[in-house]
């Protein structure tokens, strides 16, 4: 009887000692687990307050790149919860933003001496080649310049054949500023050999429809008969580089 106690009470400190021990496992496992919880919100508001201070400042490509990399890293986050609903709004703003300065740079400036002071201009390549007379599609150059002897004026220039025989007088180009209404501009192309470029009058109206516009369609008649369209993506013009005009 008393062999058969003393095995009773080994079994029963044999199972208290296991239980303690699944216990403390299981304590441990939660701990651990809280703590790697922890370690990734915290990790997750590091990567969140990037992209609340790039948001403020208005730099939508490091906010962009901040808000991916939260909302891939750390899905389940508060983090990340709080900030997706405006993750697309910032993508959009950040590609808006890239195409930006995509136009701009299609923009050439430059500042030359001349006589009587310096002279200024903008120019800027049509997006696709054009092909006046069937030898090939060429570049259509778009120029506002502003000489300190002759002041403004906005012309187109071709690098092939040459602008239609009457705009030696006076022609009109039809011109579509982001796809309104087309408007009807006097042209004239001077006579001279110097260059194959024919002046656009009202370069006033043509600058400010370059300004306010993203792409400029700019349709005019040509020596072989006809007329051809330049399109200009003008969306990216700084005005200050060529002062006075705006």
């Amino acid at each position: 009887m008393k062999k058969n106690t003393t095995s009773l009470l080994l079994l029963a400190l044999t199972c208290a000692l296991a239980t303690s021990g699944c216990g403390d496992r299981e304590a441990e496992r939660a701990a651990a687990a809280a703590a790697e919880a922890a370690a990734v919100e915290q990790q997750a508001d590091e990567l969140a307050k990037k992209y609340d201070s790039a948001v403020a400042a208005s730099d939508w490509d490091m906010a962009r790149i901040h808000g991916v990399a939260l909302v891939d890293q750390y899905p389940q986050s508060a983090a990340a919860a709080r900030i997706g609903p405006s993750l697309a709004e910032v993508k959009a703003k950040a590609e808006g933003a890239r195409e930006q300065r995509r136009m701009e740079m299609l923009w050439d400036y430059s500042q030359v001496a001349a006589d009587g002071g310096t002279q200024r201009s903008a120019s800027i390549l049509s997006k696709e080649p054009v092909d006046v007379d069937g030898s090939g599609a060429k570049p259509v150059q778009l120029v506002f310049r502003d000489h300190p002897k002759w002041k403004r004026s906005s012309y187109l220039v071709l690098q092939a054949s040459d602008f239609a025989k009457a705009c030696y007088g006076r022609c009109q180009v039809t011109v579509i500023a982001d796809a309104a209404a087309p408007k009807r501009m006097s042209a004239n192309r001077p006579d001279t050999d110097e260059a194959i470029a024919m002046f656009i009058d009202d370069n006033k109206a043509l600058w400010r429809l370059a300004r306010k516009t993203r792409v400029l369609e700019i349709e005019f008649p040509v020596k072989d008969g006809g007329t051809r369209k330049a399109v200009f993506e003008t969306g990216g013009l700084d005005g200050s580089q060529v002062p006075g005009w705006d």
